[in-house]
């Protein structure tokens, strides 16, 4: 399954500083497992920033690599000398700290670096098991990187097969079955909080795929109707509403809205806070959940004591059934995990061998045609001139071979044995 399209031909001229071996291949990232939402949003890395990443990246050498910013984690993955070039870029366009991003953050290379995407790509390591969203997630990240020229085809390859294997682990096992996202851990925390849902006013700020699916599953589940979206481009709220029989307002009326209110979500995803302590100071009672990376509700909101403030982390502790019987369903997928990854490293061995199987073809066509040339000088070409040329042409191969041999004195017996194997001697060294 390819989703790529630009062609190979764009990075022909791209010039690097570091060797593409796996052992070169890293990722840094920080996740819900070490750092809470309030230090995760400064590392989030917005559109604008990501690109900025990218372009910078280019700058230094490293044009092959990607960055995965959701609202559980920040992660860039890419070839460099070190995990340390990874996380000056991250460093250098995040709001973060780098002493403190050093002492958070982990790190992992090669082959353990490649099972970690593996993992992110289907929702093992999501907060939320199963969690199929960062699937598109990681898709629109690595486009991203491909149409700013930074992603090369050993990333686009294991992309691709993460991809397929979060397909077949969707289709082949029960790790995403189930109704468990974000916004059904948002239902259900308002089924807990709110009883009478269906009694209050309810007001969506941000009106994009987060805020969309919360307001589906508000639906469907709960029942609600009450729902006032606002989002900055009105265009969009008003479609939606339209869409879903709900009411809109332009943004400029946000502050009078959400007084109004009794539960606000806010999806708005901004790069600082939209709900602020002021505006809700001498407000009536409410219930604000904040679905954004970095927060969207200024903390001081939540200590006001007549409003209840709750993020994403505490969200992801809702617990299901569902939850418990995916994971059942853990060995099977990596299981499938391993099969394919086996099969990716496979392609990477094979295709650096295909590499010297390349070059090697070349300098035998090299050596055939000045050998030849040598020969004819000229003259018509007859059957004794062939026997000749290839009577030289394979003294001049055992001549590299034992010249290599020499000169590898460490390594000579490896080479010799190597070399019986490939060309099928019959020779017993023992």
């Amino acid at each position: 399954m390819q989703v790529f399209l630009q062609p190979e031909a764009l990075y022909k001229n791209m010039q690097v500083s570091h060797s593409k071996e796996i052992a070169n291949f890293h990722i840094v990232g920080i996740n819900y497992k070490k750092t809470d939402a309030a230090i995760r949003g400064l590392y989030a890395i917005n559109p604008a920033q990501y690109q900025h990443l990218l372009e910078h990246a280019r700058t230094v050498q490293l044009d092959d690599l990607f960055v995965l910013s959701t609202c559980n984690r920040t992660e860039i993955y890419g070839f460099a000398g070190n995990p340390r070039e990874l996380m000056d870029l991250l460093c250098r366009e995040s709001n973060g700290d780098r002493e403190q991003l050093e002492e958070m953050a982990y790190t992992k290379s090669g082959e353990e670096a490649i099972r970690h995407l593996y993992q992110v790509g289907t929702g093992l390591d999501s907060q939320i098991l199963g969690d199929y969203e960062i699937i598109g997630q990681i898709r629109n990240a690595a486009k991203f990187a491909k149409a700013q020229l930074c992603l090369g085809s050993f990333l686009e390859r294991l992309i691709n097969s993460v991809l397929q294997v979060s397909k077949l682990i969707k289709t082949e096992t029960g790790l995403s079955k189930g109704t468990v996202s974000v916004a059904f851990a948002t239902v259900r925390m308002l089924e807990r909080k709110c009883p009478d849902i269906r009694d209050k006013k309810i007001v969506l700020l941000g009106v994009g795929k987060i805020g969309r699916n919360t307001c589906k599953n508000m639906i469907e589940y709960l029942g609600v109707k009450e729902v006032t979206l606002i989002n900055r481009t009105l265009q969009v709220a008003a479609a939606f509403a339209s869409e879903h029989g709900l009411q809109f307002a332009p943004y400029e009326n946000m502050v009078n809205e959400i007084q109004s209110a009794d539960v606000i979500l806010v999806a708005s995803n901004a790069p600082q806070p939209t709900v602020l302590a002021h505006h809700l100071t001498h407000s009536s009672p409410k219930l604000i959940i904040d679905l954004s990376i970095p927060f969207n509700v200024e903390a001081a909101v939540g200590e006001l004591a007549h409003i209840s403030l709750v993020n994403v982390d505490e969200l992801s502790k809702v617990q299901d059934e569902t939850l418990q019987n995916r994971l059942g369903e853990v060995p099977k997928a990596i299981a499938i995990i391993e099969e394919h990854m086996t099969e990716f490293l496979y392609w990477y061995k094979m295709r650096k061998h295909a590499v010297v199987l390349k070059a090697v073809k070349e300098k035998l066509h090299e050596i055939h045609m000045r050998e030849i040339q040598q020969q004819k000088n000229g003259a018509n070409y007859k059957m004794e001139d062939i026997e000749q040329v290839s009577s030289r042409i394979i003294q001049k191969m055992i001549n590299l071979m034992a010249g290599k041999v020499r000169k590898e004195t460490d390594k000579s017996d490896q080479y010799i044995a190597m070399i019986n194997d490939i060309f099928e001697t019959g020779v017993n060294q023992d």
